[in-house]
């Protein structure tokens, strides 16, 4: 394995999602969705916050790109309470459809979950994230360091937004191409973790399909 995977701390692990043991604070935990129950925990946020209060219809909610994009879930105990995903272009990464729950925006899962989806494209080598504010929401975002790219704004859904943007520190050791293969075949968001198949490489080659 190579050294700077050896030294790479946890930076998902490490960024402050974890906050049961902070003063008055209920325990909360983000990860990225991995199975199909904490992909569905997700989607029903989204529905509750989209759907249910903002009355965006179905098919302009889960608009076809949730299967192109990393499912991020914010937990307050067991409950699911926040999500956020994230797509992936060339040269820059989208935060897009933060959602919370009404009855937990005053604990802060917001702001873990959005400092979660930084560090993962920080992570993969992001230097730009890219995204669209509503525009009464443009204040919120200023808060994590985004800011507006001074265009035309333009509406969707019901809505009048706003492009903004933010500029990343890059990670000195963000995943590259020249990273142990098997890192860069662990699961989204777990590359610091030994996975499923590097446990199989105990076992020898032997080319079951005969080839």
């Amino acid at each position: 394995m190579s050294s700077s995977v050896n030294g790479r701390a946890d930076a998902l692990a490490t960024s402050g999602i974890e906050n049961g043991n902070l003063p008055n604070r209920p325990k909360t935990a983000v990860k990225v969705a991995s199975n199909m129950e904490e992909l569905m925990q997700a989607f029903v946020v989204r529905a509750a916050v989209f759907m249910s209060e903002q009355r965006c219809p179905y098919a302009e909610e889960f608009d076809g790109n949730d299967f192109t994009a990393t499912q991020i879930l914010g937990l307050i105990g067991d409950e699911p309470a926040a999500t956020i995903r994230v797509r992936y272009f060339a040269g820059f990464a989208k935060p897009e459809r933060l959602a919370v729950r009404r009855e937990f925006r005053k604990t802060g899962i917001a702001a873990d979950v959005i400092e979660f989806a930084v560090e993962l494209c920080r992570q993969k080598g992001y230097a730009k994230l890219y995204g669209h504010a509503q525009e009464r929401l443009v204040p919120f975002w200023k808060r994590f360091g985004f800011a507006p790219m001074g265009r035309p704004d333009f509406i969707f859904s019901d809505h009048k937004y706003i492009e903004i943007q933010r500029d990343l520190d890059p990670m000195p050791n963000a995943l590259t191409i020249t990273e142990d293969p098997m890192v860069l075949v662990r699961p989204e968001g777990q590359w610091h973790e030994h996975g499923v198949l590097e446990r199989s490489a105990d076992r020898h080659a032997t080319n079951p399909t005969g080839d």
